[in-house]
């Protein structure tokens, strides 16, 4: 992302002025089509005139005019009702992640379980702004998007906004094209671009006013002809001279031509990475449906029909991957039409196995059966005969299918009537409901037709389909059109060849095409389509060397990538699924450190990804070797909490997680690392990550030797980290020097809430450090100091900042030898703060004399709960003053006194104070005095 520079006064101002028409009109075409490098001089803009004709909103009837065709053009539409929320605001972000840049769209979801990176909002009506005072609106903007997102509903409905007045009003002029209209031309001039859009302008130009800005709209970048090259595109800067449209786009990016031009671009996230960042001022991104949205998709689908909405509903709720894959719009409505088909089919199937749909592949033959069912009650027959559904199915496939492949193969998603003609698609049968079902067609601002599936999984499932049945009587590659040197006969062969291309396409673009073609193979499916589209147990034999053969794709020492994971999806399409159960049941009884072979830890990979249990914690203690993990890390990126603990890492393992944790793709939130060998060194390393991690916000490495310059170097981080609200530095040896450290961090940092630095071997200077930082911050929650060593005197310091610390809401101060002194202090502070509810004083040294003082201070204080006395020495006085306190105290929960000493006649003093209580719910004592005690009821 580039940074903006600011505007001047000057410039500011002269943005502002206007002149006469004429004079507005030479200026505007000279603002369009100034070139930066002629002289470095930027135009004269006319000077303003108070009795100027036109204004930023000017009446003029040409724009007028063109609004109007413009919402006939984008024509109606729900959205017209008022702003869907999930339009209504889009999500600003710094750039794409490699996982956006490299995997497929399925991919991108699956990994990120649907949940999108933390972002700030920007709504519709900003989002062309300044997003300062001091910054200047964006001139590059893309807004990304995974395919059936919602982009060119997010383009329409902005429009359609505009051209009411709505939004956008800075701009006179909203021109919006989108790359199926710019493919149908070779060459093109800017000057011809922009009068396709708003025609009769003339060699003049366009009459708007001068301090008006334009923007045009160029939707759906991922569908252009040819991906833009920045690398090789001769600069243009005549905006009559015909170029290539992908130059065009290039130089028009770049600033060459029409500098002054606002300009909005969408894409799906792979293909938006061919523009530069650096070329790039605003980079948003669509969110996808919530789990209410998904919801009420549903809902105007089956308006009329609760029960069958209830059975979606229920389905989609119960499939964890298809709920995840449901938060895009588009899969919501093709997974509730074909869910809402099967429903309906129930009762009608002769085979209780098929219901519900297992896999990907199941629910589009669903999707496939509606469409059938639509063709015949389109010709009149509810129940169209076996053999006219079979020919329907297969000339479908046959038509439609190479079109898909080869599109598929070549990145081309969008066609023509030429291209039609190429593969030898019958136009006639486009008009179908079958063919409606899976293609659309749209007409362009130049009158000719352009086709696209009405989702891409749908061109993938019909090119999976035309593929393997192609594959029966194929003899050479059908990966090319021309033949080759080499004979591919036989289906296993051509199979082998698609997951070989699959496997080394780096940008994931035929994982879900292998993965339909696996599914294919699977009984259910065969079960499913036999008759329809399938020959009855065609290519069953092969089913189980398909499923070596996949296996054998994974037998590779490497990192476990993307690639490796979708083999994974493939066997489960395929319902092979030994692999992946063994490894579940490993996990679950934590026989994890046996299986460490390639295929185990894809199989792995492809859990951590999927499985319910994973998605909540991912529990890998006690089973992982550096290199296992090391062959995680890509997948490792998306656990949202994640436990390593006792797994004998050491510091170079720090390194490699620090690497995960400092990615952009990063989803962890929670990591403990607990018992295992991580040093100075370890630390540093994951302080680094902290730096820049923005997703991570529990953190343990309880029982490891970080020691004093460990404990500093996460300090450091803490001071610029504003996500981390959880650190556990439990068992590290920090001592002083590392409480001073962390105390300098908490003075500045505001969102840590819960620190725990027991055992430790932290004095009283270090507990005094802590005390003046508690002083300062008001976001700590909870302070474990136990099992250190800070005595009277690091108690008075916390005493003294207990006094005026308003955040601290517990705090353990257990194994400190607090004698009667310290705990005077303590017991003065609680009567004057108000937010302390738990205090934890176990195991000190608290006689009857400091016993005195708790109970004056629980008659005074109000707010504390939870009370630990646990193992002092109170004895019978000190618990019989406690006894006096506790009947007149009426905000205490729970007070422990175990191992105190106490006879039976305090007991009974406790006993009779429990009747004056309404508040005390849990009284642990000593078994010394129990019957006497346990005689009065505990409320």
């Amino acid at each position: 992302m580039r940074k903006q520079e600011v505007w001047t006064g000057g410039e500011a101002s002269q943005a502002h002025s206007t002149g006469s028409p004429a004079e507005q009109v030479k200026a505007l075409v000279d603002l369009l089509a100034w070139k930066g490098s002629q002289g470095g001089q930027t135009p004269q803009v006319p000077d303003r005139t108070p009795d100027s004709p036109l204004g930023p909103r000017s009446n003029d009837s040409r724009i007028r005019r063109y609004r109007e065709a413009l919402l006939s053009r984008m024509g109606g539409g729900p959205e017209l009702n008022g702003p869907p929320p999930r339009l209504a605001s889009l999500l600003l972000v710094e750039g794409l992640t490699d996982l956006q840049l490299r995997e497929h769209d399925f991919t991108q979801v699956e990994a990120t379980r649907g949940q999108q990176r933390p972002a700030r909002p920007i709504g519709l009506d900003r989002l062309f702004l300044p997003l300062s005072r001091v910054s200047i609106p964006p001139r590059i903007s893309i807004t990304v998007g995974v395919a059936g997102m919602g982009k060119t509903t997010l383009v329409r409905h902005f429009v359609r906004l505009w051209a009411q007045g709505q939004v956008g009003r800075d701009f006179l002029l909203v021109l919006p094209l989108t790359f199926r209209d710019l493919n149908i031309h070779e060459k093109l001039s800017a000057d011809r671009l922009l009068r396709s859009v708003f025609p009769n302008t003339g060699e003049a130009g366009l009459d708007v006013a001068t301090q008006a800005r334009v923007l045009l709209v160029l939707d759906g970048l991922d569908e252009c002809k040819t991906p833009l090259d920045f690398s090789n595109t001769v600069a243009c800067t005549d905006p009559k001279k015909e170029i290539q449209v992908d130059h065009l786009i290039t130089n028009i990016v770049r600033g060459n031509l029409f500098p002054k031009v606002s300009v909005w671009i969408t894409s799906r996230p792979s293909v938006a990475g061919q523009i530069p960042g650096g070329l790039v001022d605003r980079m948003t991104e669509i969110r996808g449906f919530t789990e209410e949205e998904i919801k009420v998709c549903l809902e105007r689908m089956f308006p009329e029909e609760q029960t069958l909405l209830g059975q979606v509903l229920s389905q989609v709720q119960a499939d964890r991957a298809l709920y995840l894959m449901c938060t895009v719009p588009a899969f919501c409505n093709l997974t509730g039409a074909a869910l809402g088909h099967l429903c309906r089919s129930r009762p009608a199937l002769h085979d209780a196995e098929l219901w519900p749909p297992r896999t990907l592949c199941e629910l589009y033959c669903w999707y496939f059966q509606m469409a059938l069912s639509r063709e015949g009650q389109e010709k009149g027959k509810v129940s169209p005969r076996i053999e006219q559904v079979a020919h329907g199915g297969r000339k479908m496939v046959g038509t439609l299918g190479r079109l898909a492949f080869h599109g598929l193969v070549k990145r081309k998603y969008v066609f023509y009537e030429q291209d039609m003609k190429a593969f030898g698609v019958d136009l006639t049968l486009l008009q179908g409901a079958l063919c409606s079902c899976f293609l659309q067609r749209e007409e362009t601002l130049a009158s000719s037709v352009a086709y696209c599936f009405t989702h891409l999984s749908l061109q993938e499932f019909v090119a999976a389909a035309y593929y393997y049945s192609a594959s029966r009587r194929a003899i050479f590659d059908l990966f090319t059109e021309s033949g080759m040197s080499w004979p591919r006969l036989g289906f296993l062969t051509h199979f082998r060849s698609a997951a070989q291309r699959a496997m080394q396409a780096e940008d994931g673009r035929l994982d879900v095409f292998l993965r339909f073609l696996s599914g294919l193979l699977s009984p259910r499916v065969n079960a499913l389509l036999a008759g329809s589209l399938l020959a009855q147990g065609e290519h069953q034999s092969y089913r189980a060397q398909v499923a070596e053969l996949l296996q054998g794709c994974l037998h590779r020492d490497t990192a476990v990538c993307a690639r490796a994971v979708n083999v994974l999806h493939c066997l489960n399409e395929l319902q092979h699924t030994e692999l992946v159960r063994s490894m579940a049941e490993a996990m679950e009884s934590g026989a994890l450190a046996r299986l460490t072979g390639p295929a185990h830890r894809a199989a792995l990979a492809y859990l951590l990804q999927v499985s319910d249990t994973c998605a909540r914690e991912a529990n890998l203690s006690l089973c992982l070797s550096q290199g296992v993990l090391q062959s995680l890390l890509p997948q490792l990126l998306y656990c949202r909490s994640l436990r390593l603990d006792t797994n004998q890492f050491q510091d170079p393992v720090m390194e490699l997680l620090g690497s995960v944790l400092s990615g952009k793709d990063c989803r962890i939130q929670k990591i403990s690392l607990a018992e295992n060998q991580i040093s100075n060194k370890g630390a540093k390393a994951l302080a680094r990550s902290l730096l820049v991690n923005r997703s991570l916000t529990a953190l343990d490495l309880r029982s490891n030797t970080i020691g004093p310059q460990g404990a500093k170097a996460l300090a450091e981080a803490l001071k610029i980290n504003r996500t981390l609200t959880s650190l556990s530095l439990q068992s590290n040896m920090i001592k002083d020097d590392g409480a001073r450290s962390m105390a300098e961090a908490l003075a500045s940092n505001q969102t840590l809430s819960l620190l725990h630095l027991q055992k430790n071997s932290i004095g009283p200077a270090g507990a005094q450090r802590m005390a003046e930082a508690l002083r300062q911050n008001r976001s700590l929650k909870e302070l474990m100091f136990s099992s250190n060593s800070i005595g009277d005197g690091g108690a008075k310091a916390l005493a003294e900042a207990l006094k005026v610390n308003q955040g601290l809401e517990s705090l353990d101060l257990q194994s400190n030898s607090i004698s009667d002194a310290g705990v005077a202090m303590l017991m003065e502070a609680l009567g004057v703060n108000q937010t302390l509810l738990s205090l934890n004083l176990r195991e000190n040294s608290i006689s009857p004399e400091g016993a005195q003082a708790l109970a004056h201070a629980l008659c005074i204080n109000s707010t504390l709960k939870h009370l630990d006395l646990t193992a002092n020495l109170l004895h019978d006085q000190g618990a019989q003053a406690i006894a006096v306190a506790v009947g007149k105290n009426h905000t205490l929960k729970s007070l422990h006194l175990q191992w105190n000493f106490i006879q039976a006649s305090a007991a009974r003093a406790l006993g009779q104070a429990l009747l004056l209580n309404s508040s005390l719910t849990s009284l642990e004592r000593t078994p010394l005095g129990m019957r006497e005690l346990l005689r009065w009821p505990v409320r």
